[in-house]
């Protein structure tokens, strides 16, 4: 046995602890080799005559694989854990492209609703204040058929401004439907109800072939049926509701809860995560005169002519409340505008987006009620406030509502679910960290010294165990 020169051990050992590229090596493993063959020709000798070789990493963790497939990059599986998760991925209600995953946040509409809550409650104080039999009898039914009777249109109203596509012709709508139920009401209730309905919803589906078939805006095409109808109602005549037909004061209670549940129920049900995704598939995220598929054209064509179907029961509850319908040109018609004014008011301050889908759900109900309480205490006070102006300082409230829930609805960024949902974090672990898929060539000097060495424990022998280690192979 020939002994081991003592300077090339040293420098064999110096390589081995100082040469980076051994230090943290994936599968390193120091193993004697007591095989016969399989040793690579160029392994190192380490300088001993009878071809002991010392080979760093020729026994890797058996079952591991720690190589990078060679169609994909360490960059490209960062890449790959920081995609959406396929939870978030089910939460994208538009198209994949230009959606923004995640779900819409209602904290802002529900602080927005203790508002409206609030001012409804303060005015329903000052009326009662002002007039206590605003509160009772037969001028309390009344308050509640006019408030049934606008929240009908604004419901109507919030439902095509979700679709992305608001009609403008509600009001028009409902007074034509009013004027053409009064003029034969002779015929029966029922009866001239339901072709009084369907009128309105062939005028409904009109529209809504013009927004989903040309892809145009809903304001525009609504705007201009709204004209139509509103010359046409300009040529009528005054007609009255037929002499016992039916009375609605009797039952009003039950008439504003029915629209109270209609509204709260369908603004609930558009709180579901797939409901709400497609009722809001027609809002533009892109070019607007781009279609939005088959899909949205449908729901945002049923959302109109649904409209107006609930815009022609306003209608006949009206006919029925205030028993005489009027046609001047000043009277009805401005009646027709200002009822549209109205809604879009009430749909805005109650938390509907303009731009559409968001939407809260009290909302509406308390913004219509809030409205309508005004209204009465201002003829309470004999302020003589008018329709039109009061619509107006809505629309201009709504459209700060409109600001606050896009800016705290929607749903958080890809870059804030990124950093506080962080998917990969580096492992101190063994063998198999994902740290350790970093190519070689990547690897410094800083990022070595950081790092715990892989090697065996140093002894404090000078000789390393020479003699027992290899030794024995001799």
């Amino acid at each position: 046995m020939r002994p081991v020169p003592v300077v090339g051990w040293q420098e064999a050992r110096a390589m081995a602890y100082d040469d980076s590229r051994f230090r943290g090596e994936p599968g390193f493993r120091e193993e004697p080799d007591f095989r016969s063959g399989g040793v690579p020709e160029d392994a190192p000798t380490l300088g001993v005559s009878n071809q002991s070789v010392y080979t760093p990493g020729s026994y890797p963790a058996a079952g591991t694989d720690y190589s990078v497939p060679p169609t994909e990059s360490t960059l490209g599986l960062a890449a790959r854990r920081a995609a959406p998760s396929p939870a978030q991925l089910g939460d994208v209600f538009d198209d994949p492209e230009h959606g923004e995953p995640g779900r819409d946040r209602l904290a802002v509409h529900a602080l927005w609703e203790m508002v409206l809550l609030l001012a409804t409650a303060s005015l329903l104080y000052l009326l009662r204040d002002a007039r206590p039999e605003a509160l009772r009898g037969a001028e309390f039914e009344s308050l509640l058929l006019a408030g049934a009777e606008l929240g009908l249109v604004a419901i109507a109203m919030g439902l095509t401004l979700r679709a992305g596509a608001v009609n403008l012709a509600l009001g028009p709508i409902a007074y034509a439907s009013a004027l053409f139920f009064a003029d034969n009401s002779h015929r029966g209730l029922a009866v001239t109800a339901s072709i009084t309905a369907l009128v309105a919803l062939g005028v409904g589906v009109f529209i809504a072939v013009l927004v989903v078939g040309f892809h145009v805006p809903g304001w525009a095409a609504s705007l201009g049926v709204a004209l139509a109808l509103m010359a046409w109602i300009a040529d009528q005549n005054a007609e009255q509701v037929v002499a016992g037909a039916y009375d609605p004061h009797d039952q009003a209670l039950y008439w504003m809860l029915a629209v109270v549940l209609v509204g709260v129920v369908g603004s609930a049900v558009g709180l579901v995560r797939p409901v709400r995704r497609s009722v809001g598939r027609f809002r533009p995220v892109a070019d607007p005169a781009r279609r939005r598929g088959g899909g949205a054209a449908t729901i945002t064509g049923l959302a109109i002519a649904g409209s107006a179907l609930l815009a022609s029961v306003a209608g006949v509850l009206t006919a029925l409340d205030v028993r005489e319908v009027t046609t001047t040109e000043n009277g009805m018609a401005a009646a027709g505008l200002a009822t549209t004014a109205l809604a879009v008011g009430a749909a805005l301050i109650g938390g509907t987006s303009a731009y559409g889908r968001r939407g809260g759900v009290f909302g509406t109900v308390l913004a219509v009620a809030a409205i309508t309480l005004l209204f009465r205490y201002s003829a309470a006070e004999k302020w003589n406030i008018a329709p039109l102006a009061v619509a107006g300082g809505a629309i201009v409230i709504g459209l700060v509502v409109t600001r606050l829930v896009e800016t705290f609805g929607r749903p958080r960024t890809v870059a804030d679910e990124a950093i506080e949902e962080e998917v990969w974090t580096p492992s101190t672990a063994g063998y198999g960290s994902s740290a350790q898929t970093e190519p070689d060539n990547g690897w410094s000097a800083s990022r070595t010294g950081g790092w715990t060495s892989q090697l065996p424990a140093r002894t404090t022998d000078e000789d390393w165990g020479v003699e027992e280690r290899w030794g024995s192979n001799r």
